[in-house]
């Protein structure tokens, strides 16, 4: 049974997540997930700096891409954190009726995962790990747990 539990967080791919380990995968997904990133830390009021700390990203990089002047691929780690990223949004609007869902990334959380931070600052200090972990918090919060 152990070594079930293993397999399951050994193999993503099998599981059936996307792992975004392939080229053409990652070159076909750059475009929409960039646009929804750029949407989604438009919504929270971000700065350039969050953005780009968000995605990782230089700000200069992030400076191109909200200029459109951006031709690059992202990496199999940035689509990763675009994922989580697109998954929170997500999970809030369907949360929250109202404008709640783009302020809630703003306020103090005193929830565990967060330490009485922003999840904003929370996932950029936290990285890929807490950025999953918020998509998992706003997941539990939608089925009620």
């Amino acid at each position: 049974m152990a070594s079930a539990a293993f397999t399951h967080h050994a193999a993503p791919a099998a599981a059936g997540l996307q792992t975004f380990s392939s080229d053409g995968d990652r070159k076909r997904l750059t475009g929409a997930a960039v646009k929804a990133v750029l949407r989604l830390v438009d919504a929270w009021g971000g700065s350039n700096a969050e953005g780009a700390a968000l995605l990782g990203v230089s700000e200069s990089t992030w400076d191109r891409i909200k200029a459109g002047k951006w031709d690059g691929t992202l990496s199999q780690d940035q689509l990763t954190r675009a994922s989580a990223l697109i998954g929170v949004f997500k999970g809030l609007h369907l949360l929250f009726a109202d404008g709640m869902a783009d302020r809630w990334p703003r306020l103090p959380n005193r929830a565990p995962v967060f330490g009485a931070k922003s999840p904003v600052e929370a996932m950029i200090e936290g990285g890929i790990p807490r950025m999953l972990e918020t998509r998992q918090y706003i997941d539990a919060l939608r089925g009620g747990l």
